[in-house]
């Protein structure tokens, strides 16, 4: 069972490092503007990921892919405007690092200077080396993602589980290895068999923080619309709804609508 030993007033890459050397679970959630953000922050939560997910719950989009460079940073700036505690990472979108670590670079660099944010995410293992190398000899912290990696969506065909596979399985192990060994703070593992999610955990010293990989890595990460019932769309084994804010909201503004047709709204205590 996880226990807090320990009060952090701001979460660091370091802090993330003790968490997990005393055994204390780290909490993620993510986060896409100011208001929400703050509360995030406010309500505890480790680290907020301004994920390339915005692309899906802000745009509406069916993949990841469509995000821009730009409208990361947008997103990124606004949340850190609201944070005082929480360690913020920012996914690097599709496009910006794949094809040239000189790339890679430049866009990890305008998304710590002209948003703040505390450090850069990106997905791959093997082929992505080069680029992260590069992010962190500028003195970029970098977290690494395997397992189902989104922006590859269209090279897997779906969204199943990976690594069931015995040869996947090896590489991954050997991936999450690298990642330590060249430099990465953390590695997010998505939908990868719970037990093998446990030995890749086991087998490195920096956190492991799983979305749909089981309870016996360092933490866990969820999309904050998805937990909050805001997206009743996506409804993977993985996820628990912690609330259905859809409904709420949908109530409150047809309450509001109703009460401005009928005049009910505003009456003699809401006018000047």
């Amino acid at each position: 069972m996880s226990k807090a030993k320990k009060t952090y007033s701001r979460i660091t890459t370091k802090t993330l490092q003790e968490m997990k050397a005393n055994g204390e679970k780290i909490s993620m959630l993510t986060a896409y503007d100011y208001t929400l953000g703050m509360l995030v922050d406010q309500a505890g939560i480790d680290v907020i990921l301004v994920g390339d997910s915005a692309s899906n719950v802000m745009a509406g989009h069916e993949t990841t892919l469509p995000i821009t460079l730009d409208q990361m940073i947008y997103h990124a700036s606004s949340v850190v405007t609201g944070v005082k505690r929480a360690l913020v990472v920012v996914d690097l979108p599709f496009g910006t690092y794949q094809a040239d670590s000189k790339e890679a670079l430049r866009s990890a660099i305008r998304i710590m200077k002209e948003s703040g944010a505390h450090a850069v995410k990106l997905e791959g293992g093997v082929e992505v080396k080069e680029s992260i190398e590069r992010i962190l000899r500028a003195g970029i912290p970098v977290m690494g993602h395997l397992g189902l990696t989104p922006q590859s969506i269209y090279k897997f065909g779906s969204y199943t589980v990976r690594a069931k596979e015995e040869q996947e399985a090896k590489q991954l192990l050997e991936e999450v290895k690298m990642l330590e060994t060249i430099g990465c703070f953390g590695v997010v593992l998505e939908k990868i068999p719970a037990t093998l999610a446990g030995q890749a955990a086991k087998s490195i010293s920096i956190p492991v923080i799983g979305i749909g990989a089981g309870p016996e890595v360092d933490g866990q990460v969820l999309v904050l619309h998805d937990m909050l019932g805001m997206n009743k769309e996506f409804s993977p084994r993985f996820l628990r709804r912690y609330l259905d804010l859809d409904q709420l909201l949908i109530k409150a503004i047809s309450q509001y609508s109703s009460d401005v047709k009928s005049l009910n709204f505003p009456n003699k205590d809401e006018q000047y």
